[in-house]
């Protein structure tokens, strides 16, 4: 059903939603990958995902993140991206009016493609970003076999 609102085309269920993943991002439960898990995590940082024809890469936004803060693993074709934001300090007379800075533990996972090679796997961190990088395995997988049926 929709509901028409001025020039808008109004749904509920798009509403709903839209709702359901705001309040699973403040109690930090994300999705990953097609569903496959649910994390709890404090705040969740933000990823780009690409690809070349050599490598695979991951791209994470991490402002105030230490570098002996954050984790990375690649096992069973599955990323890791882990560690923490911690607060410094709380600021003595200080009045705030808003606070939106998130701190606490976070995780991302991603599942690799099978050409995703384990044994290339780099990552490096700078300037509040993290850059995985994992190479592509060169063997081509069959696309199709045939199976004899006896």
């Amino acid at each position: 059903m929709r509901l028409i609102r001025g020039r808008e085309t109004w749904d509920p269920f798009r509403e709903i939603d839209d709702l359901n993943t705001r309040v699973n991002r403040v109690f930090g439960l994300t999705k990953w990958n097609d569903g496959e898990a649910l994390a709890i995590a404090d705040w969740v940082p933000s990823c780009n995902v690409s690809e070349d024809e050599k490598e695979y890469h991951v791209r994470a936004e991490l402002p105030d993140v230490k570098k002996d803060d954050v984790h990375v693993t690649l096992e069973n074709s599955v990323l890791t991206i882990e560690g923490e934001r911690k607060q410094e300090k709380e600021e003595q007379g200080l009045k705030f009016h808003r606070r939106e800075f998130s701190y606490g533990k976070f995780v991302r996972r991603f599942t690799m493609p099978e050409e995703a090679d384990e044994s290339k796997v780099q990552a490096r961190f700078q300037d509040g970003m993290l850059d995985v990088t994992i190479g592509k395995s060169k063997a081509k997988l069959p696309s199709t076999k045939q199976i004899p049926v006896a």
